[in-house]
Order: C-alpha cells, then sequence, then structure tokens
C-alpha cells in the first residue's frame, strides 16, 4: 500500500515542486520512494523474510481496485487521495496522511528526481522488403545449384521494398494510455515496436520525427534506452526458474542507487515482488516454475502475468504492450488493463497498447485510441470521441457490439457494418480513402494543434538535464557514466551467475544426468585400461588413456550445445536488465562447479583403475589439465554457438570441430607426420597442450621395460649381451632394456617436460580468448535474425497476386493486405447449402461425476470436482472459468487425453467410450502445432486421408479438403508453407489451420476447441464463432473454451458450464436469448444487478471472483450445488443416461469400433510421402548434412593425406577408419534435432486423435533419412578414400563403398533414432548418445587392442558393432600392403662380432613379425616391426579373412537397431515406463539431503 502512496503523492507534491517544464516521471525512483518509507518497515518488521502483511496486501488490492478506474479524463490524480484515506480509516497500521507527509518530506529532503516522458510521433512512415511471394526452398535448390544462384542474383536485384506504416502520428502525454486497434497484418506491432525504438528490422528504414518529451528516439535509445520497454506478445521466459526468482532477478538489475531512507535492497526487492505479485495475483505461485510449452509450470495466464510483471519491474517510463491480454481469460484480461492504469496513474508512465480482443470495460480504462488499416491510420483520438467520429462518417455501432470491436470490423471488407441511410455512396471503404478522410478531419488538426501545444510547453534542455541528473542517483555508483544500466557490470554478473545457480538447480535432470553418464563412463573405460603394462607394451594404451578423457568431456561440450534462451537474452536486451555479455560469462562461470563434481568423479575413478602414474604431482597435474581443457572446449563450443544462427549450423561447424580436436591432439597423428596444410590446427586447439601437458606427467621420469618389444629375444637368444640387442620401441637406446620416457615423448610426439606450465599459460589464453569473443558476440549480435515476415509459398507455385506486400512484423504476419478486398469467396462459399454436409453427430456425449486427482508435492491433488453436463447435436457449448480452473483439464480428461486418477462415467450415447472415440471426436488444441515444411493444403489433406473411413474414394476426400478450404476462407494461402514464426502463417491463420485439421476429419461425434479466439482480433474471432455456429446448425455437437468473449460472442452459444478453481462447477444450464437465463440465475443467488451495457462473460467472472486479485464472500459452487437449476440439471442428466442406454444400438460406429479408421499399410503409403518431404523441404538440414560430409571427408582424407608404406602409414590408415566412424557422432546429432520435431508433433496432437500407428513415425523417419545418407555419404567416400592413395582397384575400392557408404548408414541411422526415442527429451539424448558412443568407440579396439583389455571386457569387444566396422575398412585398406619403415622408426643395434645382421636375426624372424633392412650390414641392423600390412592388422586383433563374416553381422546389427528403435520407443513413449523420470531424480536428491 505504501509504495502506491508514496508515488501517488509524489506525483502530486513533489512534481509540483519541481521545474514545470520537465515532463520526465522516473519510475525507477518512485519505486524507490514507494517501497522504502517507514510504512514499509513497519509492515516488515519483526518478520525473518521480507513479505508484506495481510493486512497490506488487502489494503493494496482496494487502492488498486480504486485506481483502476481513474483515467485522465476524470480529473488530476489527486482528488482520489481522500477515496484512499477513506479506505485506510478502519486499518489500524495504515495512517495514509502520515505516510504522504513522511514520503513527500522525504523525497524532497533527499533530492530524488522524477522522470517521465510522453511521446511524439510525426509524420512516421516505414518500409520493409515486399516478401509476399516468397518461394520455398528444396534440396533441388543444391541439385540445380548454378540455376538457384542465378535465381538469387535476379531476386536481390528486383527485391522491392513496400510500405508497412504511413504518415502516422501520435501523442502520448504522461500519465495516458493509447489503445493501438487493428487486424493481424495492420501495423500494429510494428507501430509499437517503431514507438519503442526497436526499428532495426525494417530494411526501409523509418522516417519522420519521433521523440519523448522533446528528446529525439536517436538520443533516447543511445542514452534512456531503459526508459523505453517493449513487450511482445510471446512470453519467453527461463522455464526451470520459479516465478519469485524471475521477478527477483528483474527487479534486481534496476535496483536504483538512492531510495529513501536508503532502505535495504532485500527490503527493496521483496517489497516491489509482492507489491507485483499482489496485483497480478502470483503470490501463490512463488515457488512453482514458470515452464513452457514443454516444462510444467503455472498457467498460461499466470505465466502471461509473470511477463507483465517482470515488464513492469524494469521501470520503464514508456511501455509498449503489444497484444498483452493473448491467452488470458476476460476477468484476468481487465484486471491487467486496470493495472497498466494504475501505473499511468501513479507513475506519470505512458503506455502504448495493442489488445485484439478489448471489452468495453477495457476500453473505457484507455484515455485515446487510434485505429490501423493496413499500415495506415485512420483515427487518433479520445475513446468516447471515435464513435463519434465514424458516426459522422457514416458508419454506426450495431447494437451491443463493444466500441473497439466496432473500430476494428471498419478495417475488415468482410466485417459486420451498418451503413447510416443516405451514405452508401459517400463512406470510405479502402485503407487510402479511410486515410484522405482522417487527413481531412476537424480531428486530424486538432491532433496537429495538440502536438503543436505539447511541444511549445516542453524545455528540452531541462528535460535532458533533469533526466541525466536522475539517472544519475538511480545508477550504482560503480555503473559507467555513459551507460543505461542501472547497476554496474560485475553487479550483472553476479546477478546473473546467481540466476545460473538457480536454473541449473531448477533442472536436476541434465546435471543428475552428466554426473551419473561421467561416473558409468569412468568405470567402464577404466576398468577397460585396467592395470594397464607399465612396460613399452602398455605406453600407447596410456596414452589412450589420457585422449579418451579429452574427447569425452569434449563431446560432453558438444552436447551442451542449444540456442533456447536466445529469445530471453533478446527480450532482457530490450529491457535493458544487463549487459549480454554479462550473461555470456555467467552463462560459463555457473555450471563450472557442476561440471567439475562430474570431473572429479571421472578422473579419480579412471586414473586409479587405469594404474596411471601413482604420484600426487602427476595425478593432480593430469586433473588440472584435464579440467583446463574441458572449460576451454565448451568455450569454443559456445563460442561457436553464440555467431550462429540456429542450431543445424551450429552442429556442421562444431562437428568439423569435434573432427579436429580428434585428430589434431597429436595422438592419432603426431606432429612430425603432420601434413604442412593442416599441421597449424594443432597449434590453434587448446586440446594438443593440454595432451602434452598429461603425458608429461605420466612418463616424466619413468622407465619402461621393454616388455616384449626386446629384439632379438626368445629361443635362442638366451645369453646374449645387452649391446646386442634393442627395444623395438620409439625412443629406445642401443643396448638399453628399457627407454625413458622422457626419450619415448620427445621422439615419438615432439613433447618436452619443460612444455608443462608454458601449457598452462596457453590454456588460459585460449580460455580468456574463446570467453572474451563468446562475450563480444553474444552482446553485439542480435539474438534472433530480424526481417521482413512472409508467407512462403510452396516450391513452382505462382502466387496469383504476385505484387501483394506483406506487413513486416514479428508477431502479425500477413501477407495478402490489399488483396484482401479483391478475394472475398469465404463468406459466399460458406453459404452454400451442401458445405456442411455429413457433418452431423451421431451420438449425444454425457459426462457425469467426473473427477481427475494427480499426484502432487507427496501427496494428491483434485482438478476437477464431481463436474458433470452433456452435449447434445447441433448445440454449442462454451466452457468458461479463471485461468487455472481446469477448463483445458476438464476438455483434455473428456477427450481422453489425460493421464491420472479418472472417476466418474463419461457415455456416448448411454455406452461406454470406445477405442474408436479418439478418431471420431475432433481436438483443436490452444497451441497451432503443425509441420513447418507442409503447406495448408498438404496438412488438411493427410488429415482427411488418415481419418476418414479408408473406403471412401480419395478424390472425394480430396473435394471434402477444398470445401473445407472455402468454408474457413483460406484459398489465397492453401499452397503456403506453414512456416515458422517470422516466416509462415500468421496467428489467425494458423488457428483456421488448427479447426480445418480436425474438420476434414469429419468428427462424428463432437468437436472439442481449446480457446479457438485465443491471440485473434475481434473479427478473426467472431468470423470463427460464426463457422461453429454453422456447424451446430449442421448437427455438430460442440464444447469449446473461450477466454475473453464479447457480448455478441458469448451470445452466440446455447449452453455454458463455468468452473470456479478447484474444477468446481459454478454453473450448467442454458444461456439464453440476450444471456437472460444465465443473468437472471445469478441475479437470483445473490449476485449484483447486471447493467444493460455490461458484458454477461465479464459479470459473471466478477460476480463468482475470478481474476487475479478479485474475491468474494459468497461460496458459488455451494451455491450451485444447493440450487434447483442444479437438481434439475442431476435429473436431466440421468433421464438421459436411462433413455440413451435403452437406445444403445442406435450409435453410428456399430461394428466398425476401430482406434484407426485405415489399415497399416495406407497409412505407412502417406506417412512415409509426408516424411519425405518433410526433408525434401528442410533445406537447413539437409545443407548442414551435406556440409558435415564433404567438409568432413577431405578434412580426414587430406589429414591423412597419402598414408604410404611406412610404419606411420599403418596407424594412419588405421585412425583414418577409426574417423570416419566417429563422424558419425555429429550426424546422428543432427538427425535426432530433426526427427524429434516429428515425434512432438505426433504425441502431442496425431496420437491422440489416433490419426496413424505410432511406429509409422518411427520407421517413416528412418527411410526417409537413408537416401540421403546413401548420397552424401559417396561424396564422403571420394574426399576421404581417394586421398589416402591405398588401392584403387575395385576389389578393394568398392567393398570400402559397400561397407561404409551402405551398410553402415543404414547401421548408424538407425542407433541415433533408437536412442532419441529411448530419452525424454532432445538434450538428454545428446548425453545418451554420447556415453553410447564412448562405450561403442572404446571397445572397438583401436584405443585400447583386445590383447590389452582384461578379460571380462573382451565380449564388449566382441559386442560393439563398431569392432567389426573398424575390422572391415582397416582390412580392406592395409591387406597385403607391403611395409617400408622410415629410418627414424627402425630400432637400430648391432650383432655379435662375425655375423651379418640377417643372419643373426634369421631364428627370431621365423617366430616374429617384421623385417631387417640391411641383412648384409655387420653392423647398425635396421629392424621394422612389419613387413606387411597383415601382420599389423593381426597386432590389433583383426584380419582380412573376416570380411564377409562382418558383413553378415552387420546385417544383425542394423536388424537389431530397427527392432529396438520400435521396442524402446513402445516401452517408454506408449506404455510411458520411464528411465530417465525427473520427478524420480527430484525425490531421490530429497531424500538425499535429508
Amino acid at each position: 500500500m505504501s509504495s502506491f502512496v508514496s508515488s501517488v503523492h509524489s506525483n502530486s507534491a513533489s512534481v509540483a515542486d519541481a521545474e514545470e517544464s520537465f515532463k520526465g516521471n522516473n519510475s525507477d525512483d518512485v519505486l524507490a520512494a514507494r517501497t522504502s518509507g517507514s510504512f514499509i518497515r513497519r509492515t516488515l518488521s519483526h518478520r525473518s523474510s521480507v513479505v508484506m502483511s495481510d493486512d497490506a496486501m488487502s489494503q493494496v488490492q482496494d487502492l488498486a481496485r480504486t485506481l483502476s478506474h481513474r483515467t485522465t479524463r476524470d480529473g488530476p490524480i489527486e482528488d482520489v487521495l481522500h477515496e484512499i484515506e477513506s479506505m485506510a480509516n478502519d486499518a489500524e497500521e495504515f495512517d495514509a496522511r502520515k505516510i504522504f507527509s513522511d514520503m513527500v518530506r522525504g523525497a524532497n529532503e533527499q533530492g530524488i528526481h522524477i522522470r517521465k516522458a510522453g511521446v511524439i510521433m510525426e509524420k512516421v512512415s516505414a518500409e520493409g522488403v515486399d516478401a509476399s511471394t516468397v518461394e520455398g526452398t528444396t534440396f533441388g535448390d543444391i541439385l540445380c545449384l548454378p540455376l538457384t544462384i542465378y535465381k538469387g542474383i535476379r531476386a536481390a536485384k528486383q527485391r522491392k521494398m513496400r510500405s508497412i506504416l504511413n504518415n502516422v502520428n501520435l501523442l502520448a502525454e504522461p500519465g495516458e494510455m493509447v489503445l493501438v486497434l487493428g487486424r493481424p497484418g495492420a501495423g500494429c506491432s510494428s507501430f509499437l515496436k517503431t514507438a519503442a525504438g526497436e526499428i532495426d528490422q525494417f530494411a526501409g528504414g523509418v522516417v519522420g520525427d519521433i521523440s519523448y518529451d522533446g528528446i529525439p528516439q536517436e538520443e533516447m535509445m543511445k542514452k534512456f534506452k531503459s526508459d523505453v520497454i517493449y513487450n511482445g506478445e510471446l512470453d519467453v521466459h527461463f522455464p526451470y526458474l520459479t516465478v519469485k526468482q524471475t521477478l527477483d532477478f528483474a527487479i534486481a538489475c534496476k535496483i536504483p542507487a538512492k531510495r529513501v531512507d536508503n532502505v535495504p535492497k532485500e527490503d527493496y526487492i521483496a517489497a516491489v515482488r509482492d507489491l507485483y505479485a499482489t496485483i497480478f495475483g502470483l503470490r501463490h505461485t512463488y515457488q512453482t516454475f514458470v515452464g513452457n510449452d514443454f516444462v510444467r509450470g503455472v498457467s498460461g495466464g499466470e505465466r502471461k502475468r509473470v511477463s507483465i510483471a517482470e515488464a513492469l519491474a524494469a521501470r520503464g517510463t514508456v511501455y509498449c504492450w503489444d497484444n498483452a491480454t493473448r491467452g488470458l481469460d476476460a476477468s484476468t484480461a481487465l484486471e491487467y488493463a486496470q493495472a497498466i492504469r494504475i501505473m499511468t496513474n501513479l507513475l506519470g508512465s505512458t503506455a502504448l497498447v495493442t489488445i485484439y480482443q478489448a471489452s468495453e470495460n477495457i476500453y473505457q480504462t484507455f484515455d485515446k485510441v487510434t485505429v490501423l488499416y493496413l499500415g495506415r491510420q485512420i483515427y487518433f483520438g479520445k475513446i468516447e470521441d471515435a464513435k463519434v467520429y465514424f458516426k459522422k462518417m457514416g458508419y454506426e455501432c450495431p447494437p451491443r457490439q463493444a466500441t473497439a470491436e466496432f473500430l476494428t470490423a471498419l478495417t475488415d471488407p468482410n466485417g459486420f457494418h451498418i451503413i447510416t441511410p443516405g451514405y452508401e455512396n459517400k463512406v470510405p471503404r479502402t485503407p487510402e480513402e479511410f486515410e484522405t478522410y482522417w487527413e481531412n478531419s476537424d480531428e486530424f488538426r486538432q491532433l496537429q494543434k495538440d502536438i503543436a501545444d505539447y511541444k511549445s510547453k516542453i524545455d528540452i534542455e531541462k528535460t535532458k538535464a533533469l533526466y541525466h541528473e536522475s539517472m544519475d542517483q538511480e545508477k550504482s555508483k560503480y555503473a559507467s557514466k555513459k551507460s543505461y544500466f542501472t547497476i554496474s557490470y560485475p553487479q550483472q554478473v553476479q546477478l546473473c551467475v546467481k540466476r545460473g545457480f538457480q536454473r541449473i538447480y531448477g533442472d536436476k535432470t541434465s546435471t543428475v544426468i552428466n554426473t551419473v553418464a561421467a561416473i558409468v563412463q569412468a568405470f567402464v573405460t577404466g576398468s577397460l585400461f585396467y592395470k594397464t603394462p607399465s612396460a613399452t607394451n602398455g605406453a600407447f594404451s596410456r596414452g589412450g588413456v589420457l585422449y579418451f578423457a579429452l574427447l569425452y568431456y569434449s563431446l560432453i561440450g558438444l552436447a551442451n550445445i542449444n540456442l533456447d534462451s536466445r529469445p530471453i537474452l533478446q527480450k532482457h536486451k530490450a529491457y535493458s536488465l544487463y549487459h549480454l555479455s554479462a550473461e555470456a560469462f555467467a552463462s560459463t562461470i555457473a555450471p563450472m562447479p557442476f561440471r567439475l563434481i562430474g570431473l572429479t568423479c571421472f578422473i579419480i575413478i579412471l586414473y586409479f583403475l587405469a594404474g596411471l602414474h601413482t604420484s600426487a604431482g602427476a595425478f593432480f597435474t593430469v586433473y588440472l589439465f584435464l579440467f583446463l581443457c574441458s572449460e576451454t572446449i565448451n568455450g569454443l563450443f559456445e563460442m561457436i554457438t553464440s555467431v550462429c544462427d540456429n542450431l543445424a549450423q551450429a552442429n556442421s561447424i562444431a562437428g568439423i570441430l569435434m573432427m579436429a580436436i580428434s585428430m589434431y591432439s597429436t595422438y592419432m597423428i603426431q606432429l612430425p607426420a603432420m601434413h604442412p596444410w593442416f599441421k597449424w590446427i594443432s597449434y590453434v586447439l587448446p586440446i594438443r597442450y593440454a595432451f602434452e601437458s598429461m603425458l608429461n606427467a605420466e612418463f616424466h621420469g619413468r622407465r619402461l621395460d621393454c616388455g616384449g618389444t626386446l629384439v632379438p629375444s626368445g629361443a635362442g637368444y638366451e645369453n646374449i649381451a645387452s649391446e646386442n640387442q634393442v627395444c623395438a620401441f620409439t625412443g629406445s637406446v642401443e643396448g638399453q632394456s628399457y627407454v625413458l620416457g622422457d626419450d619415448y615423448l620427445k621422439a615419438y610426439f615432439q613433447y618436452e617436460y619443460k612444455h608443462t606450465w608454458r601449457n598452462f599459460g596457453i590454456l588460459w589464453c585460449f580460455i580468456i580468448g574463446y570467453f572474451s569473443i563468446k562475450a563480444f558476440l553474444t552482446e553485439f549480435k542480435r539474438p534472433t535474425v530480424g526481417g521482413g515476415d512472409a508467407l512462403v509459398f510452396k516450391k513452382g507455385y505462382k502466387h496469383p497476386n504476385s505484387n501483394t506486400a506483406n506487413d513486416e512484423e514479428t508477431h502479425d504476419k500477413l501477407n495478402l493486405s490489399e488483396s484482401k478486398e479483391k478475394y472475398m469467396t469465404g463468406s459466399s462459399s460458406s453459404e452454400d447449402d451442401g458445405t456442411f454436409e455429413g457433418l452431423e453427430s451421431t451420438g449425444t456425449f454425457v459426462w457425469n461425476k467426473v473427477c481427475f486427482t494427480i499426484p502432487y508435492d507427496g501427496g494428491m491433488r483434485m482438478l476437477l470436482d464431481n463436474v458433470s453436463g452433456f452435449c447434445r447435436p447441433g448445440t454449442m457449448t462454451a466452457l468458461m472459468g479463471e485461468s487455472g480452473a481446469g477448463k483445458t483439464t476438464l476438455l483434455n480428461t473428456l477427450a481422453q487425453r489425460n493421464v491420472g486418477i479418472i472417476t466418474g462415467d463419461m457415455l456416448v450415447n448411454g455406452k461406454p467410450i470406445d477405442a474408436s472415440f479418439e478418431r471420431r471426436t475432433g481436438y483443436v488444441q490452444q497451441q497451432d502445432v503443425h509441420i513447418a515444411e507442409l503447406t495448408v493444403r498438404e496438412s488438411l489433406q493427410f488429415s482427411a486421408r488418415m481419418r476418414q473411413p479408408q473406403h471412401l474414394p480419395d478424390s472425394e476426400k480430396m473435394d471434402y479438403v477444398e470445401r473445407i478450404i472455402r468454408v474457413l476462407d483460406m484459398d489465397e494461402y492453401a499452397e503456403a508453407l506453414v512456416g515458422g514464426i517470422g516466416r509462415g502463417l500468421n496467428v489467425e491463420q494458423r488457428k483456421k489451420l488448427s479447426i480445418g485439421v480436425e474438420l476434414v476429419a469429419k468428427p462424428d461425434l463432437l468437436l472439442f476447441l481449446d480457446e479457438p479466439t485465443s491471440g485473434l482480433d475481434s473479427q478473426s474471432s467472431w468470423s470463427i464463432i460464426q463457422l461453429l455456429k454453422k456447424l451446430a446448425a449442421s448437427g455438430q455437437s460442440i464444447l469449446c473454451t473461450i477466454h475473453q468473449p464479447s457480448a455478441t460472442l458469448f451470445e452466440q452459444f446455447d449452453r455454458l458450464l463455468l468452473l470456479k478453481k478447484g474444477g468446481q462447477t459454478v454453473y450448467f444450464g442454458d444461456i439464453g436469448e440476450n444471456s437472460k437465463d444465465l443473468l437472471t440465475y445469478f441475479e437470483d443467488h445473490g449476485a449484483r444487478k447486471c447493467e444493460r451495457k455490461e458484458n454477461p462473460a465479464e459479470y459473471i467472472l466478477e460476480a463468482i471472483g475470478a481474476g487475479a486479485t478479485a474475491s468474494v464472500k459468497d461460496d458459488w459452487h455451494e451455491i450451485w450445488k444447493n440450487s434447483s437449476t442444479y437438481k434439475n440439471s442431476e435429473i436431466e442428466i440421468n433421464n438421459m443416461i436411462k433413455g440413451l442406454s435403452a437406445n444403445a444400438n442406435s450409435d453410428g460406429e456399430g461394428k466398425a469400433a476401430q482406434k484407426y479408421a485405415t489399415s497399416y499399410f495406407y497409412q505407412f503409403r502417406y506417412v512415409y510421402f509426408r516424411t519425405a518431404t518433410i526433408l525434401w523441404r528442410d533445406l537447413n538440414y539437409i545443407m548442414s548434412k551435406l556440409m558435415l560430409h564433404i567438409v568432413g571427408g577431405l578434412f580426414i582424407g587430406f589429414t591423412f593425406y597419402n598414408v604410404g608404406t611406412t610404419y606411420a602409414g599403418l596407424q594412419h590408415a588405421l585412425f583414418a577408419a577409426f574417423m570416419a566412424i566417429v563422424i558419425s557422432a555429429p550426424s546422428m546429432n543432427q538427425i535426432q534435432a530433426r526427427a524429434i520435431a516429428s515425434r512432438e508433433l505426433f504425441e502431442v496432437r496425431e496420437s491422440k486423435s489416433n490419426m496413424f500407428h505410432w511406429s509409422l513415425v518411427l520407421i517413416t523417419q528412418y527411410m526417409s533419412e537413408i537416401p540421403y545418407h546413401l548420397v552424401f555419404s559417396t561424396i564422403f567416400f571420394v574426399s576421404l578414400y581417394f586421398p589416402l592413395r591405398i588401392f584403387f582397384e575395385a576389389s578393394r575400392s568398392a567393398v570400402f563403398y559397400l561397407n561404409y557408404c551402405i551398410l553402415f548408414q543404414l547401421f548408424y541411422v538407425g542407433l541415433g533414432l533408437m536412442v532419441l526415442y529411448m530419452s525424454p527429451n532432445l538434450p538428454s539424448a545428446a548425453i545418451l548418445m554420447g556415453l553410447t558412443l564412448s562405450f561403442l568407440i572404446s571397445f572397438c579396439g583401436v584405443t585400447q587392442p583386445e590383447r590389452l583389455m582384461p578379460g571380462f571386457w573382451t565380449f564388449m569387444w566382441k559386442a560393439s558393432p563398431y569392432t567389426y566396422f573398424v575390422q572391415n575398412l582397416v582390412g580392406i585398406m592395409l591387406h597385403e600392403k607391403p611395409v617400408i619403415c622410415s629410418k627414424k622408426e627402425l630400432s637400430y643395434f648391432n650383432p655379435p662380432s662375425g655375423q651379418t645382421c640377417g643372419q643373426y636375426l634369421e631364428r627370431f624372424l621365423e617366430t616374429n613379425t617384421g623385417y631387417v633392412s640391411n641383412p648384409n650390414d655387420t653392423a647398425n641392423c635396421g629392424y621394422c616391426i612389419y613387413s606387411v600390412g597383415d601382420e599389423y592388422l593381426t597386432y590389433i586383433g583383426s584380419s582380412y579373412s573376416y570380411l564377409w563374416r562382418n558383413f553378415g553381422f552387420y546385417w544383425a546389427y542394423i536388424g537389431f537397431n530397427i527392432c529396438a528403435m520400435v521396442g524402446v520407443y513402445y516401452i517408454v513413449h506408449v506404455r510411458g515406463v520411464s528411465f530417465i523420470s525427473p520427478e524420480k531424480i527430484s525425490k531421490f536428491l530429497k531424500r538425499f539431503k535429508k
């Protein structure tokens, strides 16, 4: 309460003492004043935590109700003070007069200045790219690349610009609210963005004058950007933060340095948070996750309120709210408008608001209104003058139509218009005519005069001076004077780090999975290398242990690539909460301790199991460098992610980097063997320096016994002198039976121990460099690509109106503009007599005493409480209630889409519902989930084919699709791709498609709709409801939740089911003509009388106490249960059940109670065609896949270019084959990222309607991927195999092609999909994929030969499919390949006196591999360990003879992958068995804490 009161009085008193010419209001300092006085201290005293008392909360609510109805036309705000004080007289701790005097005296004495600003726009125009006829891309564009390039150049030359806003004007004085009306595509979002300075998306720029109390927009954006806030339509938040954490963070980022009485920061944050949470009804959600579409959290309406509160916490002076009531129920939407009214009254802030469905009560909270028609302004003025203006023009407002609805309808050529008699040929009809009328009107001239008068009152220099002074007061003393951020950069980093910890704690699942995966991997790999020999025969394996540790944490960094936070960062940047670079640093710092936990467990287990050097110095050196390298590689991938626009780009680049990291660590190919064109890579990647220091720690000062590599040895060589023997090992010295570790490293790797701590410094340089570049890119790169929004048409389709322009807006996408007036087929076609033929319902749906209970916080929570009702054919039933009342829950329960404890009866024609119920009902979800790559027509055709009976001719189904297209008026964009945000259908078009997808299924029982008008303007909502009305008239049963109905729209329904919180029924019965029956019920049971001008929908919600802050003493659920209406309803339902049961055999389904409407193979045909089409049109995905194979093949091929005949060449051939296998890792990541979209669509929408069998999602995804992999792997083969320069003949190369390009592709596509389908989400799939691959790669015999594996693990070597792929690929390349060692590779020794080298080694070579390079010499014998490639194959446990045996194994693995893919999906997603349950992990952690 104090916070409001203090600011009221600050506005009324302290402003009067300031310069009269100052028109700015520092909402920051007002908040400081209003939340820091003696009242807050009294309110908060004697409390362990900072929370407003219940009395204070009650007073805030009372005051809010009073102030929410005050507008500037009601006179000065001071007039309300006496009302406020009288409200508080009964409050013992509340002394309004004392509070006012305290706050005014404190503000004046302490010199706190107040900012406020009006907005002036004069002749403002904006232009964007004309993208109305954008053509979609396909893989065919790549196949015809020259033609594509030519078309691209020609299109760039012919690019046209179009007008988005045209000569708009605005005057919004401090404390005023301006309503911006228009249909989607009218330019409302662009208008708000222009006013807020968010203009970088307009390719043609913005012209005209925009100022804020005289401060030009350019200067305002540079120096005072934080004062101007644009709040977008979509709610984007970190889903794993609680509501309290989200609000606290926003408030803390904007906490002013100078606060009245220097109230502590914690008190300030808590008081402001409680204030907003009380106004918006969020106090009960403090500890609940905000959530999103995939993470369970607060309800959609509550999430919208969190967005509003967060924006207000940013303490702007000018707010631009873009469709902020989307998804809110009528009562909460009104409370939102009233809350904004309160903020403008108390803070003197300015609000520009777009609302698509504004009721009369909402409309009356505003001061002014402007109407836009396709980017042209057709009215601006006071809200009470708008009707008068258009009445003079010749347009009458229809009875009971809300003013906002009337104004919006004027801009719709298909809208309902009443024209004054005699004006039929005079009224304007086109945008140009409306604009001309406006610019010639007295109202326009008055607006120009008002702007001129207002500008004459402004002293710009004093305004700037006070702005600067006010900004200096609120800024932290450590903040830059030039910065418009409130707190200093270190404080921003600190807050972002704290938030990072909160996000990680909220999402415990991924952290636990990472840690458990690291521990499991350490045990497996450590036991694989268990007690690795300390002699020379274990040296390569010891290096392999350290290499694997580095590689594993590089793969973990690859799995952490994520772009989910981009939209959130963009929003916070617009709010000026913090530098994005601060979040960049925080996102690196916060996860570090959690990564360290897993890494510590990993290295301890791995190090000691593998038997590495047991000295403290060696262990901690390895530990330190593994940690540094892990952080550096993670920083590298984050830097790459920060520069990419989408996940596919990031994965493709990261995949190439992963190969470079794998190959140029110097484990696979050593510095001396590297080709000069790629050698530099090893110097610019951090892994090489970490690997060197870790090897130095392991081998420094050690003596490696020969361990079976002493040459010659064995029978006949027992008593020879040591000078006649040598270790056949790199770094050996003639006459020594051991090799020094330092000599081995220097000879083999060119590593020296003295480089260890030099490398420490180099790694820090990498860390700092990567993080600095990441911070720079994050700070200055736009988080999401801005640009002209477009309606994208199918490849090859020529739109009839190719010159039509589109509205360039982020959230309002419409490309039809002026052509809308030329194409009005929808309204006429829908009148055709046969349009709705065959849509009549065949049954009556009854539900009786339905309860729904779920486990919640250790107990049970009832979401539906004995709800009863029915739907008859030919009727429309509305389902209403406030946000969180259980509307969608009831709808999902009735539609058989909820999982929990459900009791009660749900009957169709008196019979329990059967397997055909889901298919025979239509369910239009609130979320418009569709496949982006399909056109509108294709989406409808697919639904019709899958859900209409198979015996119907396909031509009949397609004809019906065309009828529905005409009914929904979708002819113009029927060939447009659904697309994504900013490049595809707009909100209205998506909603129509959602309805159409269900209508083409011809549901013969019931049509469910969940908020079908959400996000639509009033005219679109009216057209949707009229469509439903016609469906009902044709005999369809309709049950529909609805949020913000106007009076006329509400009365289109026949019956109402009204719920209150807790899922309790408040009313079920007829609405009646003009809502007579409904209103009579409420008025007869104690509600106030509904005024004639009121909206009945808002009235009943107010009566039952719906809304964020509303409450009533009466329990309307108890009133309902005790009413005669309830008793009559129960009798009617029971009679209906009895009567229908007697005629139960009349159900139209009869024998055909089947789950699916069509056969399996019929479904397969069309699902496969759809999946193939999706991939063909997803050019980003296909290009990423193609580039990975081209670049990867060339990279590996030229890294190991011309392996030659040396001993090193044998290893290079092995590692080339190994890397060809490893490239499957990034490729499978790409496959999973693409396939998850199809899986989610099926699980969210298609599976609920029994559209087709679940296995087809998997099988068709697999089959659609294979052709691309066959083609791209061929390119990879050519790029890899021939640069190696090994056996070009077809008997080798063709078999290599068969093994790799066909069989391996069939194998790993199935493997990637199998792991995805057993995972709950994509991040978990990435972690499990990394774990699976590390298993397969570890045991394939490359890093650890089978002969050195502990006996327990040899079964894994045999079980790993990668073992057999490596065997075949290496066998093909090395079979019968002669080996000629280089001089460095030869081991030199002297034979006994009198013997030649050949004579001395003759007996040894009979039983051992290798040859002598100089058999006739008597000194300095050169021994090469292998003479032919087959000897090396034997050493690594392979043989060319295994070739066709392994070929058979491949098919077994391929078949297993496909069967396992189907099997795990059935277990996890069909049967619901969860291997990785976030709930179970949370319970385990809670138990662990105890």
